[in-house]
């Protein structure tokens, strides 16, 4: 990473809120915290303002580098930073870890105050609405009345999408990357087996696992596995690994033959080094629940109609997790209410992953739109 196209290096906030949070799920949160990372300067209008939201196992570490580890890099540096596409020379750039996160956000982990223990299995479910009703406190908090732009990838879109309906007054644009309006069945049951992988695991104790000094480490490994078979399209798998053999020939064994047995090995070994189990299973749980046609009998039009802001939409040509067609959803919805929305589907070969990478038309294009329409 070259520093002089970096922020540099960042530290994490973190900000108490005492009033209550009422869930959708029915339960109150007794005050939380949340933790974020700002880059950029918020000018004196306040209208320079952009939240970066992020996905399932991201956090708000979304540029930069810290102190104490260099090689701690942001999840979204390539896009992120001063002269990048979202440039914070001219942005004040905000990434917060939601609730219900691992990153120091209250969450199972966090102390439960009416036991003195950790939450575990009885931190209360919560959704995209409740996540993004806790952001606009932190928005409140650092003063930004209206956000210039909220944006996200995946889950992180839908965030993007659910903040012009609930706030529409508090967001000029709205950029959802390789998103959906709500998940399909198949989506779905890639997240029940994942969730059933974590439960199952003899080391997960009804989600109480830190009670008894462990981590349901094998479920994890497996959760992340079969999330990595999504994220990647088969030509990219084929690309980077076809059936290239670990040790040059057949070993006859149930142990890693090929490299891409190699590769998801590796990538949920060290995902269940540092994620939480019961965080995995509630966000997972928060993409299964969005669906802000729900509540209009399934027209999704009638529910984008409380939308004012302009759209960036934006999906991938190989992505089969969120695939171009559940996009063009949204964009329907929107042009069904007359509302300004901009559409771009980027011919890549990375599926899902490729809204984390550093393709130039995807880069161009999100530079295009912050330079162009979100430009204060």
């Amino acid at each position: 990473m070259s520093l002089e196209q970096s922020v540099g290096i960042v530290a994490p906030q973190r900000v108490r809120f005492d009033e209550p949070l009422p869930l959708k799920c029915g339960a109150l949160l007794p005050g939380f915290d949340l933790v974020y990372e700002t880059y950029g300067t918020l000018n004196a209008a306040r209208s320079n303002a952009v939240l970066v939201c992020h996905a399932l196992s991201g956090g708000h570490h979304v540029a930069g580098v810290y102190a104490d580890n260099p090689r701690n890099v942001g999840w979204w540096d390539n896009l992120v930073g001063p002269g990048k596409p979202l440039d914070t020379n001219k942005f004040f750039v905000v990434g917060v870890n939601n609730l219900g996160g691992c990153y120091g956000s209250t969450g199972p982990i966090s102390i439960n105050p009416e036991s003195g223990k950790r939450y575990g299995a009885d931190f209360p479910m919560v959704t995209v609405e409740d996540w993004v009703a806790a952001q606009a406190r932190l928005a409140d908090h650092l003063g930004v009345d209206t956000w210039a732009a909220v944006m996200g990838g995946s889950l992180g879109g839908m965030q993007a999408l659910e903040w012009s309906l609930q706030f529409p007054e508090r967001i000029r644009h709205a950029i959802v990357i390789a998103s959906a309006p709500k998940l399909s069945a198949q989506n779905i049951a890639f997240n029940e087996v994942a969730r059933q992988a974590i439960i199952s695991d003899p080391d997960f104790h009804g989600g109480h696992y830190a009670e008894h000094g462990v981590v349901p480490k094998n479920g994890l490994r497996l959760a992340r596995m079969i999330g990595h078979i999504t994220y990647l399209s088969d030509s990219q798998m084929g690309e980077k690994f076809g059936r290239q053999l670990r040790h040059g020939q057949h070993k006859f064994s149930y142990d890693v033959d090929f490299e891409i047995e190699s590769y998801l090995r590796y990538q949920g070994d060290k995902f269940a080094g540092f994620f939480d189990a019961n965080t995995y299973l509630i966000t997972t749980k928060a993409l299964d629940y969005f669906d802000p046609a729900y509540a209009y009998g399934g027209d999704l039009a009638a529910a984008l109609a409380r939308a004012k802001a302009k759209f960036l939409v934006a999906s991938f040509s190989t992505d089969w997790r969120f695939s171009p067609a559940r996009s063009r959803e949204i964009v329907k919805g929107l042009l069904d209410n007359r509302i300004d929305v901009s559409y771009a589907e980027i011919d890549a070969p990375h599926g899902h992953d490729a809204f984390l990478l550093d393709d130039p038309r995807y880069m161009n294009l999100i530079r295009a739109y912050f330079d162009q329409e979100v430009a204060v």
